[in-house]
């Protein structure tokens, strides 16, 4: 029995207490605010001014008020468990409990906010997540809750102490008052009473002046304080991937939108990308496979400490059983196309269309050079022109993450295939990167003019398979086929064959089937890839993550259908 009765007594989850403890300071900011805008009772004033001038109270309401916002911007960030907002949370109701004193002595409001404050102290070690790096997102935030807080400061206090002004004002009409406050010469002919009436009308301006200062501070962060990894960890990583890397993304991880996670050992590196709630790694770690499981399960415990959701994009199949032995899923989200250039051939059957695109450009002029690095700035010039006119016909701007994009000093460093008409014009071009201690090439960016000889990129890619099968490589990537080879089987995951339906019908908008038909005609052998992910719960802010970080936060452009 008495078992069974401290079952029953069983403490609530620690969850619980993480939602009570925002509530409770979202609540307390709400409380601060009212408080603010209300006249202490008479008898507590009399009795506080013979130690506090009109002054010092008045500037303890603003300071409340203050306060109110803050603890309101940082309620979110406490169920988050950021360590930041759990010491400012701490120190500002600290300060509250003597602003609401010092005030009016409104012991109610202080004892509110002590109860919090023990009941946050005795948290302290759930508190353990981070802040954030600064992004504009966060910014746009930070302004509309700065303008809703000052527009709700000074609607509600004109509501309430309408008896200190000569016109009685209803919620619609303190609103406009508020308003008037910032955008009229006379405040719309605002005429105080007595002496709290004077102060708030300058309150709002204090109120104001501090909360938008906070929202333009926010929206300026991301570029006042811009963290990108440091030297030292893009050197130590590059060491990592040119004598671990092995596969289609090894070059992508040392682009300057990654930052590093290294294992325990320092031995493996996982290069990933954090947007919102997501943590999202380009590819299966990099370094020895005895290394792996330790690399994955710390950066679990890493993401974890930062309140991120790990995940990791386009891996390889070969450790699907790892991850799921550490508790995460594998969806899968599309296949690579890979070209065996020891088979690779235009003789025959098979080749005829490729044979005859081919001598058909070669008859009318047109001839492929390739440029070793370093890449010279004329021939640069000549490609961004083309680049720029391949993505305006595309109707969408660069893509990141798994891609690289148009860069001068990327490109530099790059073996660069190059179409040239009988006139001598760059039509198209790719440029070309090894994919480490895997013999084989991959491509990256590919792009051409709008107007072109129809059997362009065949003979472009046609002349790649030649000439890299000359130099020794066992194969080619295509790249990506997204959303192929997915809920085929009958035994495929509901999630996999939801994304199959998605496929099906998004096509006549993506295109999605036509690249994959494309890239078919050269009989390349197809290799699944997955997204890796914590579960179904973290599903959707892993996608909107990988989706932010693909498109370098412009959700727009990356929403565009794509052309042919």
């Amino acid at each position: 029995m008495m078992r069974s009765f401290g079952s029953a007594l069983k403490p609530p989850h620690p969850r619980f207490w993480l939602w009570s403890a925002t509530l409770l300071t979202a609540g307390m900011g709400m409380v601060n605010l009212v408080s603010a805008v209300t006249p202490s009772l008479h008898d507590r004033v009399r009795w506080l001014e013979d130690f506090f001038p009109f002054p010092v109270r008045a500037g303890a309401h603003v300071f409340a008020a203050v306060i109110g916002f803050l603890l309101l911007v940082l309620s979110a960030n406490l169920l988050r468990r950021k360590r930041v907002a759990w010491l400012l949370t701490v120190a500002l109701l600290t300060l509250s409990i003597i602003s609401h004193l010092i005030k009016g002595w409104d012991y109610e409001e202080s004892i509110l906010a002590g109860v919090l404050l023990v009941q946050l102290l005795l948290m302290r070690q759930q508190f353990t997540a981070q802040s954030d790096r600064p992004s504009v997102t966060q910014g746009v935030r930070g302004l509309i809750a700065a303008l809703v807080f000052t527009l709700a400061y000074g609607t509600v206090g004109f509501y309430l102490l309408d008896r200190h002004y000569s016109v009685n004002f209803d919620l619609g009409a303190a609103l406009l008052q508020t308003l008037a406050m910032f955008f009229t010469d006379d405040n719309a002919g605002l005429q105080p009473t007595d002496r709290f009436g004077r102060f708030f009308a300058d309150s709002i301006y204090i109120i104001g002046a501090v909360t938008l200062s906070y929202g333009a501070w926010m929206l300026l962060r991301p570029v006042l304080l811009h963290s990108d990894a440091t030297k030292r960890d893009r050197q130590r990583a590059q060491t990592i991937v040119e004598q671990y890397g092995h596969s289609s993304l090894a070059r992508f991880t040392l682009f300057d939108d990654k930052d590093y996670y290294f294992s325990p050992s320092g031995q493996s590196v996982i290069a990933y990308v954090p947007k919102g709630r997501g943590a999202i790694a380009l590819g299966d770690p990099i370094g020895p496979r005895g290394d792996r499981q330790d690399a994955i399960a710390g950066f679990q415990q890493f993401c974890a400490r930062n309140d991120w959701y790990p995940a990791f994009y386009q891996t390889l199949p070969d450790d699907l059983d790892l991850y799921e032995s550490l508790g995460l899923h594998a969806l899968q989200i599309g296949e690579e196309a890979i070209v065996d250039l020891h088979t690779f051939t235009l003789e025959g059957k098979p080749g005829k269309n490729l044979r005859t695109s081919i001598n058909k450009m070669v008859k009318a002029g047109h001839k492929i050079e390739f440029y070793p690095p370093p890449i010279e700035n004329n021939l640069l010039k000549e490609l961004r022109s083309v680049s720029d006119e391949w993505l305006e016909m595309m109707q969408g701007s660069e893509k990141k993450f798994s891609l690289g994009w148009f860069n001068d000093a990327y490109l530099r460093d790059c073996e660069i295939a190059v179409v040239r008409n009988a006139d001598g014009k760059v039509t198209a071009f790719a440029n070309v990167i090894p994919e480490y201690h895997l013999n084989e090439i991959t491509i990256d960016l590919m792009r051409r003019r709008q107007d072109v000889e129809h059997g362009t990129m065949d003979f472009l890619f046609v002349s790649l398979f030649q000439h890299f099968k000359d130099q020794g490589y066992d194969g080619f990537n295509l790249g990506l086929s997204a959303l192929s080879g997915i809920g085929i089987a009958k035994q495929s995951p509901r999630l996999e064959k939801a994304v199959r339906y998605l496929y099906t019908h998004l096509n006549q908008f993506y295109n999605f089937q036509g690249l994959h038909a494309y890239k078919e005609k050269f009989h390349p052998r197809w290799e699944p890839r997955y997204l890796i992910y914590p579960g179904w719960f973290a599903l959707p802010d892993v996608v909107v993550a990988m989706v932010r970080a693909d498109s370098g936060d412009r959700l727009l452009d990356y929403l565009k259908p794509t052309g042919g």
